[in-house]
């Protein structure tokens, strides 16, 4: 046992150097939350990585984070508080808004919940009075800065293993020619060209197709999907 983690380790710190991200994930998920050897090697791996200078997080420091807090070692936990007390995404907005909410519950997994969050923040940046409407008009996407919209996407991209968020479903809608149905398809949110019946035909899970989270109701129509597509926030992102 201790031979084969300690080649997982050392598995990892190879891929690390290569940059090879999806070989990354998979060698984290594969780490018990059990283990003391592969928590404590996975935090010195985290902090190494949060000090390194020009350090930017992406979805590997979200596994390791969800991995580390997740676990049911008390001794990690406080430790990997203390290193990250905000997170492993930096949690900038324009309208001071506060993210450690959304971001606990994507970090927790509770993504049902954190998409109801991640709505309700959008409409909330968007200067909505929720006594009128509590949804998107196309024309109040506009009105949501950029530093937030990245910030939010981040946050599901972090910590989906780089599958979900609003950029990644814009590159999903480029790559299939910016077709509707076939955008609905390939997210999952319908099958057989039916749309998924809300909440229990989507999944709330890592498993989900790429893509697939947050939503947006899209029996409204295309156009809010279609301004927060094309949106500034992606330019040069």
């Amino acid at each position: 046992m201790q031979n084969q983690i300690q080649a997982q380790l050392l598995e990892l710190s190879e891929n690390m150097l290569s940059n090879n991200i999806k070989k990354q994930i998979d060698i984290i998920e594969t780490m018990s939350v059990n283990n003391h050897l592969q928590l404590k090697s996975l935090a010195d791996l985290l902090c190494d990585r949060i000090n390194r200078p020009n350090y930017e997080s992406n979805c590997v420091d979200g596994l390791i984070y969800e991995k580390l807090l997740n676990s049911n070692n008390q001794e990690i936990i406080k430790f990997t508080s203390n290193l990250c007390p905000e997170g492993v995404v930096p949690l900038y907005s324009s309208k001071h808004m506060n993210y450690k909410d959304l971001q606990i519950l994507l970090t927790q997994q509770e993504l049902l919940k954190a998409d109801q969050l991640t709505q309700q923040k959008l409409i909330q940046l968007a200067g909505i009075n929720t006594k009128n409407r509590n949804w998107l008009y196309f024309t109040d996407v506009k009105k949501i800065p950029t530093q937030d919209l990245q910030t939010i996407d981040k946050l599901w991209h972090t910590h989906s293993k780089g599958k979900f968020g609003f950029f990644t479903q814009r590159q999903v809608w480029i790559s299939v020619g910016k077709d509707w149905g076939k955008f609905w398809q390939k997210i999952g949110w319908e099958v057989e060209n039916s749309p998924c019946r809300y909440p229990d035909d989507f999944q709330w899970n890592s498993y989900g197709p790429k893509g697939h989270l947050p939503l947006f109701n899209q029996l409204r129509g295309v156009q809010v999907l279609s301004a927060l597509f094309n949106h500034s926030a992606w330019d040069n992102y």
